[in-house]
């Protein structure tokens, strides 16, 4: 049966980053790779960003679009069943950051989908400078994606304080315990260090984590209503004003509660990526993009989201 890893996270924790580097590893154990991406929202910007994989024999699939659940399980449904045919060893599966994991276990429960594919591993994202506080909404899919992880990686230690990573192991841990959660993750689960220093034995720990079956209590409510984004097409503006206006959105109330922005900008002919969240933002070359920028958040005011990344 061909082995599933779903790698989740909420909106910004770096799952793409993460993701880059976890597929290439089993691709470098000769193993045949499928990503399979979902992106919240019509144009798959973190797709994009995983284009270099494709040189390293990794393939990519996509679905985009934020839609109702029934009409995103047929999507997801009818995608894996023609990935089935294609002699995949391995499937990578990024959800938006807002996904609903339940959703995916459903799908995967499914005839003929049982009988061709087997959970592998659950990798759960957190951020190490996880906010002190989210909505409801966020605190809960913050615990849901994270309840199945065999193990939870922090990203941006090298930007964390000691305290700040041990602030978002409990940040996670009350999470949980509020949606009624028996998960508790010890500290040979949870990996705390800067990316680039993990090593092969820290990913070989990793591609075999597992997942352990946990249940939360639902919280009702609709991701795509609760969670809006607001999509910027041919702004024209250049990289230096972007970088130095985006992070304004998300201290100011009146664009809403802005919890990621994520895109790319062209400059001298070179494409960036831009990639922030209230933690920080990043600026990396990219072979290639489309002059779109996204917000992600919840009340989004577009019209003064606008006026900020234009002053």
């Amino acid at each position: 049966m061909v082995q599933v890893d779903l790698i989740t996270g909420f909106l910004g924790a770096g799952k793409t980053t993460f993701l880059r580097g976890y597929a290439a590893w089993w691709a470098g154990q000769g193993v045949k790779v499928c990503v399979l991406e979902n992106d919240f929202g019509a144009v798959n910007v973190d797709a994009m960003l995983l284009q270099d994989l494709e040189a390293q024999g990794v393939e990519l699939e996509t679905i985009s679009g934020g839609c109702d659940c029934d009409t995103h399980q047929r999507r997801m449904r009818t995608k894996l069943i023609s990935m089935a045919m294609r002699g995949f060893e391995r499937v990578i599966v990024e959800p938006s950051g807002i996904f609903d994991v339940d959703e995916f276990f459903d799908v995967l429960r499914d005839e003929p989908l049982d009988r061709w594919y087997q959970l592998g591993n659950v990798i759960a994202i957190v951020d190490a400078l996880l906010p002190e506080e989210l909505s409801p909404q966020a605190e809960y899919i913050l615990a849901s994606e994270s309840a199945w992880a065999g193990s939870v990686l922090l990203s941006r230690c090298q930007l964390a304080s000691e305290a700040q990573k041990q602030g978002a192991e409990a940040h996670l841990a009350r999470a949980l315990e509020a949606c009624k959660c028996s998960r508790k993750f010890g500290p040979e689960e949870i990996i705390a260090k800067d990316w680039a220093d993990l090593t092969t034995d820290d990913m070989a720990r990793i591609a075999k984590c597992g997942f352990r079956q946990a249940s939360c209590e639902k919280l009702r409510f609709d991701a795509h209503d609760a969670f809006t984004s607001a999509y910027f097409l041919e702004l024209g503006l250049p990289r230096a004003q972007l970088e130095k206006n985006i992070p304004s959105l998300f201290t100011d109330p009146a664009c809403g509660n802005v919890l990621r922005v994520k895109g790319f900008v062209e400059e001298d002919g070179r494409w960036y990526e831009l990639n922030a969240a209230a933690a920080g933002l990043t600026a990396a070359p990219i072979p290639q993009g489309q002059q779109v920028l996204i917000v992600i958040g919840e009340g989004l005011d577009k019209a003064r989201l606008e006026e900020d990344l234009r002053r």
